[in-house]
């Protein structure tokens, strides 16, 4: 009970804060964050002063207190429920998974098969359930967000065994889910995004069926290269540089084995023949080099990509839809880009689009 009444304290205290005029909101966040010729956002800055004052970590100890820590975390940013969606619990062969249908979607909708972030260690159906909520609504698709095992309990590859599971069931599936099996995306945030690309690829290898595009937020490509941007932003913007260890550590410990195409998706030799992509990436993030590293790979091996850069966000974003405005502006951009993508269809083109 008092954590409960500290929580809901804490998350009163957040939006108190969040509605401030912007004057007191810069005072309370402090002088403005400048670094590599980007500007953090106010509401970024804002969220990482709060995260400070309220002790909120990404990484606690243990992976059962850090799992705890996060569902807290949730409930402070997330925000309410975003409706009209009906949602029900699945079974992807073997796979727990969560079906989000927002009103309105016939039986021949679209759909993304979701993977959460969580450095493949924690994170859950519920700490994604609004960002799911806020993309079967906004880009029009039914989503299935699948509850992959998790490390060190399940280290590498357990995660990517579920991840393709999920993705085939709900191809072979279709009719029951109510949705066309050529319009099948995935999508996830961090190591979701790292499955999302990593089915698309062992879907090359196996000849299809192929995702119909992928959308991915601040992807994890590359477990063997230290690049610029964790130099950069490995402390203070919410993923730490130990962080990313110690995620690591307890998916594939054997740093050896990081080369695995199944882990570090970057190091495929050749990704002609991979869905079209949507790529984030946050500024303010370690992970960013590798995911704009990705996006570059991809495009010159003929894959038509939209490398979108939110210069002045920080990793994590996609989850922080209870507070300010940023960040549901920046999911908004790539709602929408999953449903230009998905009514598109393929197309072939080599560049590299950048948004704006």
């Amino acid at each position: 009970m008092t954590t409960r009444l500290l929580v809901r304290a804490q998350a009163l205290g957040a939006k108190a804060a969040y509605a401030l005029p912007r004057p007191l909101r810069r005072v309370l966040a402090g002088k403005p964050i400048r670094i590599d010729g980007q500007e953090l956002s106010l509401d970024a800055q804002l969220m990482l002063v709060l995260q400070k004052i309220s002790g909120q970590s990404l990484v606690v100890d243990t992976p059962e207190n850090s799992r705890k820590r996060l569902e807290i975390g949730k409930s402070l940013v997330g925000g309410d429920p975003i409706e009209p969606v009906t949602v029900r619990g699945v079974n992807a062969d073997g796979v727990p998974a969560r079906l989000y249908t927002p009103a309105g979607v016939g039986e021949d909708a679209p759909l993304l098969v979701f993977y959460h972030g969580g450095g493949w260690v924690v994170g859950s159906l519920d700490s994604h359930d609004n960002t799911c909520r806020f993309l079967a609504v906004n880009a029009r698709v039914k989503v299935l967000s699948v509850d992959y095992r998790l490390a060190p309990e399940h280290p590498f590859p357990a995660g990517v065994e579920d991840s393709v599971t999920a993705f085939r069931w709900a191809v072979a599936n279709a009719a029951a889910l109510g949705i066309d099996p050529a319009r099948v995306a995935v999508g996830g945030d961090s190591a979701g995004g790292n499955l999302a690309a990593v089915v698309s690829h062992q879907q090359v290898l196996a000849g299809g069926p192929l995702p119909a595009f992928q959308l991915l937020f601040y992807p994890g490509t590359d477990g063997t290269t230290r690049r610029r941007s964790r130099d950069l932003f490995g402390d203070g913007f919410f993923l730490t540089s130990d962080n990313m260890d110690w995620f690591m550590s307890h998916y594939q410990p054997d740093e050896s084995q990081r080369t695995d195409q199944r882990f570090s998706v970057l190091l495929v030799d050749d990704l002609s023949g991979m869905p079209p992509a949507y790529v984030a990436t946050a500024g303010f993030d370690p992970l960013r080099d590798e995911g704009e590293a990705f996006a570059d790979k991809l495009a010159a091996a003929g894959v038509p990509v939209v490398k979108s850069r939110q210069a002045d966000l920080i990793h994590g974003y996609i989850n922080f839809l209870g507070v300010g405005h940023r960040f549901r502006e920046a999911l908004s951009e790539a709602a929408g880009a999953l449903r230009t993508g998905l009514e598109l269809g393929q197309r072939k083109s080599p560049d590299v689009r950048t948004a704006k």
